[in-house]
């Protein structure tokens, strides 16, 4: 990866990971669905020497922009096997690096973007005290995932606390004291700062500090800058499974972007009873319909 290096034409840039064409059909739309939305930025694909070729030409042939980064682990292994996603999640933090931008909005490739958010461009941060925005993570564990910590529990949960006061959850998220206080590395609205890069970097090096980051990127940014992040409302990182969880807060009308985390993905599998399924499937529908019509339908 170098510095300088911007193969877009803009100081403000989406960005999102790709290190296989698992989550390729994903990515693709996820990004029809920021063109639909309206967006004046343009979108960009931080890819890793592990994409295969074939994930290459489905992007370029697109006219999609990518940009290839160093695949990023701590300096000991950690061992993920109970949830392998989180060796690729590291990568995530790399925006952070990105000095050649002014911004960087980095959003996961199960996401679906239903309403414009630009707004998100023009948050203000900084180094200290306003160092990235992002969504909390949903801390219920409801399926009851074994590997998870004991203290993952409703009562716990940052979402909980907005129960009281839904119209408020609509603007802004809980603070930074309430709950665990966890980030959800999902959507990450990123200053780039060699300063903030330095400081990730130097957390990776410390084996006492990754042993107790169970989730990879999202544990070492909620703990190196504890209260140090600005929390956006839930739309903005609409977790599936808060719609039931935390059906006090969840307004569809309000969401922005819903973020298909766990498992099956949408493009797994297809389910008539399953709305939030089914507005992921309305979008990628266009967008292969659209595909079709300007002989760009490859299968994904």
């Amino acid at each position: 990866m170098t510095a300088s290096a911007n193969p877009v034409d803009s100081p403000k840039v989406w960005t999102t990971l790709l290190t296989n064409t698992k989550y390729l059909p994903g990515l693709l739309a996820l990004e029809y669905s920021l063109r639909r939305s309206g967006t004046k930025y343009p979108f960009l694909v931080l890819y890793t020497a592990t994409l295969e070729p074939e994930g290459h030409e489905a992007l370029d042939k697109r006219g999609i922009a990518k940009l290839e980064i160093s695949y990023l682990l701590p300096k000991v292994h950690k061992d993920y096997s109970a949830d392998v996603r989180f060796y690729d999640c590291w990568s995530k933090l790399q925006p952070f690096s990105l000095t050649q931008f002014e911004r960087v909005v980095q959003l996961d490739s199960d996401m679906i973007v239903v309403k414009n958010m630009d707004e998100l461009m023009e948050l203000e941060l900084n180094d200290t005290d306003r160092v990235f925005a992002a969504s909390h993570a949903c801390t219920c564990n409801p399926f009851k995932k074994p590997h998870y910590p004991a203290d993952w529990t409703p009562e716990n949960c940052s979402f909980t606390f907005q129960h009281a006061d839904p119209e408020a959850a609509q603007e802004v998220g809980a603070p930074t004291d309430t709950g665990l206080a966890i980030c959800n590395g999902g959507l990450q609205v990123v200053h780039p700062s060699t300063v903030t890069y330095n400081k990730i970097v130097e957390a990776m090096s410390e084996p006492s500090l990754t042993d107790n980051y169970e989730f990879a990127d999202q544990s070492l940014l909620s703990d190196v800058f504890k209260h140090s992040w600005v929390p956006l409302s839930y739309k903005y990182n609409a977790l599936k499974t808060l719609r039931d969880i935390h059906a006090p807060i969840w307004k569809d009308d309000e969401v922005k972007n819903v973020h298909y985390i766990l498992t099956p993905k949408p493009w797994e599998v297809r389910s008539v009873d399953n709305k939030l399924f089914n507005w992921w499937w309305k979008i990628n529908d266009e967008r292969h319909a659209r595909e079709k019509e300007l002989d760009l339908y490859d299968g994904f």
